[in-house]
């Protein structure tokens, strides 16, 4: 079964950095796509990026400009490079797999690493 290790949250500065890896192990399987989302106290998840199998992102307006999600595929590791932090990005990010094996598709989501900007 493939599971999902977050790593890279912490607590930054308004202006800071902070990039997020999501390592997938456990399985043999087909890539489909993988984002990032993300839940502030009191606020449902959001989405904040996506990258499929092709190569195609997607950015929530909030980040774009800011945030960037790439992949490792030697690693089985995508990331998520936030600059620019404002205080509003303040959250849990999760990262999300979807991904093809054994003839059916499944989806796992990471444990999720928080993230705390301060003004």
């Amino acid at each position: 079964q493939v599971q999902l290790v977050e790593s890279g949250g912490g607590l930054v500065q308004a202006g800071g950095s902070l990039r997020l890896s999501c390592a997938a192990s456990g399985g043999i399987f087909r890539f489909n796509a993988m984002g990032w989302y993300r839940q502030a106290p009191g606020k449902q998840r959001e989405l904040v990026a996506t990258l499929n199998s092709r190569g195609g992102t997607n950015y929530a307006d909030s980040v774009k400009g800011r945030f960037t999600i790439s992949r490792d595929n030697a690693k089985n590791t995508v990331y998520l490079q936030m600059n620019s932090l404002k205080p509003e990005d303040t959250a849990v990010y999760y990262c999300n797999l979807d991904y093809y094996s054994a003839l059916s598709d499944f989806e796992v989501w990471g444990q999720g690493t928080l993230v705390t900007v301060s003004s």
